[in-house]
């Protein structure tokens, strides 16, 4: 009896720990203080990215300009979405655009400035990469940086749009 027990409650929590998260129901500011509902922002027939990020983490910076030098052949080739969400603070946050205007960026850039999306997903450090399926479905997260690492990125985006094609 117990070991049936101990088995049900391995089960249960593999079962949650592999279920796929979603994005919750939340808003991003852009640079011009818009709002934007998240789930409209990471629609796309393909994989999509979302970077978590701040003007002060020297690695965060690193990160996207590594994969920005890649961004172009990305989209043409697998339908890549990039998204960067800044988590600056009210202190910071007017670094921002002079920070994407210094490393000329091409991909969009939002504004998570309560932390409520970085808490939401329950994010404890940055850099922090989250990549979706064209269902918005959270694929795959890496924390971190370290150089080449973006390819990594790049391999699960390109699994994503194989595995995408597969179910057509």
């Amino acid at each position: 009896m117990k070991t049936h027990l101990l088995a049900l409650i391995l089960i249960i929590c593999n079962i949650q720990i592999f279920a796929q998260k979603k994005l919750p129901e939340l808003n991003l500011l852009d640079l011009k203080n818009s709002k934007h509902e998240i789930k409209k922002i990471v629609q796309n027939d393909g994989p999509v990215a979302i970077s978590f990020w701040a003007t002060w983490c020297k690695p965060c910076l690193n990160e996207l300009n590594a994969i920005n030098e890649n961004i172009e052949e990305m989209r043409e080739d697998f339908n890549f979405k990039m998204i960067a969400v800044s988590i600056d603070d009210s202190r910071s946050i007017n670094k921002i655009k002079s920070t994407i205007r210094t490393y000329d960026w091409d991909f969009d850039v939002y504004i998570d400035i309560n932390q409520k999306l970085k808490r939401a997903l329950a994010i404890n450090s940055i850099p922090h990469l989250i990549l979706l399926n064209n269902k918005g479905e959270i694929i795959w997260e890496h924390s971190s940086y370290s150089p080449g690492s973006e390819e990594e990125l790049f391999e699960k985006v390109k699994e994503a749009r194989k595995n995408q094609q597969k179910k057509k």
